[in-house]
């Protein structure tokens, strides 16, 4: 190995420091990817760069947050434009960036008569659809999916079925945990998508008959994101809404991760599971900022009205986020990029499943547009290998490539895969060749055989 030269060994004094300062400062708990993690000082497009100046294809952006390019010049000529008029206001005044985006996000939902109000992350969105379910039901029970994720806020760590992210079991919730988000694992994986869903279906009657209540809300994410881009058959939430529509109950898309056409083949992820029509209540997040924080929710008036108490937000439809979010949906819009993710998205799902054949830690590649998983377990068994998943993270950076993990049964042993929705062929391509050497990489170290 060659020596470092003085700059490199400059930067790696300071990155030490830094990581040192951090842990100084900041709680055990909050994660910091690879061995010697990452400072990203700036992006452009699919692209960003650490400290130390070497340039990354970014393939998780900022956890599905950069959804369309980094420093993309349309936002960030709104953002400037609206700091330099006014940064903040709260929702006690008029404020006509955050009407006009209402307005958008209202058409564009499919709820008919639709509310909407802006928060500052997922988490608080997830929360708040919470709150008006339960008040607007008069019942403190809900229904989630197992392998789920919600937030990390104390309602929502409440409701997540996915015990990795999940450090407490006190909740002001009863909640009860559904089958049908995993369709590989679980005791119907070995059914076809007909009779997976009927047995889904079959065990939420169970269930219900079970709950001795009255049950407020079934609360579930299209796409699992968190829990390794997992999905049911098309269908299955329709199915469950014919269910729910018979005892009153109201459904919950939580659209965080998988709004705004990441999928490909629909705007929102509800949309899969149309049969039934929209869903009651919808929470959004992450990439409709394009890295600025926010959130919401959008409901039917009925729904959205029934609170009996004030309520404000002090940071929730900031002008400046409302800004962001109006020139990043009008770019997003305006270009098509929920065919983009169809496009190129099955183009990479194609190349990634072309990778992972032959490699023996790869359990499945799975995913729809832009966001894809590829589960890893133990050669020759089905167990999950976070071992895996963790040198494929490291193998996967050191060729130029960032992607994020997840997964369930408190094993992160899935690599998340979520691209700006602006991804190139040539940087689909790209990415796919530096993940399969890794792939073969972290096989070969885990066998004892030979790197690829």
């Amino acid at each position: 190995m060659n020596a470092p030269t003085p700059s490199t060994a400059a930067g790696g004094a300071a990155h030490a420091e830094l990581h040192a300062r951090h842990k100084a400062v900041l709680p055990d708990w909050l994660a910091l990817y690879y061995a010697q993690p990452l400072e990203l000082t700036h992006g452009e497009g699919r692209h960003v760069w650490d400290a130390e100046g070497r340039r990354y294809l970014d393939f998780f952006g900022g956890i599905l947050t950069t959804m369309t390019a980094h420093a993309l010049p349309e936002v960030t000529k709104a953002v400037a434009e609206q700091a330099g008029r006014i940064l903040h206001t709260s929702t006690l005044y008029l404020n006509r960036p955050m009407v006009e985006l209402a307005e958008r996000i209202a058409s564009l939902s499919g709820i008919p008569d639709a509310r909407v109000f802006f928060t500052t992350s997922g988490t608080e969105a997830n929360d708040a659809a919470l709150l008006l379910a339960t008040t607007y039901r008069r019942s403190n029970q809900v229904l989630a999916m197992r392998n789920s994720y919600h937030g990390r806020s104390f309602t929502t760590v409440g409701i997540t079925g996915n015990r990795a992210w999940s450090p407490t079991s006190l909740t002001p919730l009863q909640t009860f945990y559904v089958h049908g988000g995993v369709r590989t694992r679980g005791p119907f994986a070995h059914l076809d998508d007909d009779a997976f869903t009927a047995a889904c279906v079959a065990d939420l009657r169970d269930l219900l008959g079970q709950s001795g209540g009255n049950v407020a809300a079934l609360i579930a994410e299209p796409v699992q994101g968190v829990g390794g881009f997992t999905s049911p058959p098309d269908g299955l939430y329709a199915a469950f809404r014919e269910v729910l529509d018979e005892h009153g109950i109201l459904w919950i898309s939580d659209e965080v991760q998988t709004g705004w056409g990441r999928t490909g083949d629909h705007f929102w992820g509800w949309q899969a599971h149309a049969a039934a029509g929209p869903p009651d209540i919808l929470t959004f997040a992450k990439g409709i900022g394009n890295g600025m924080s926010i959130g919401g929710v959008v409901a039917r008036a009925e729904v959205m009205n029934c609170l009996g108490a004030n309520s404000i937000s002090t940071f929730g439809g900031s002008p400046v986020t409302m800004a962001a979010a109006n020139a990043n949906l009008a770019y997003l819009l305006e270009h098509d990029l929920q065919a983009n993710a169809r496009r190129v998205g099955g183009l990479l799902l194609e190349r990634l499943r072309s990778a992972a054949a032959g490699v023996g830690i790869v359990r499945e590649v799975r995913g729809r547009g832009l966001m894809a998983g590829i589960e890893l377990v133990r050669p020759g068994t089905g167990e999950p290998s976070p071992e895996a998943a963790s040198l494929v993270l490291e193998a996967a950076r050191e060729g130029g490539v960032l992607i994020g993990k997840g997964g369930g049964h408190a094993t992160p042993s899935v690599l998340r895969i979520a691209p700006p929705l602006t991804l190139t062929v040539a940087e689909a391509e790209a990415g796919a060749a530096v993940l399969e050497s890794a792939l073969r990489t972290a096989e070969a170290r885990l066998t004892g055989g030979a790197e690829a």
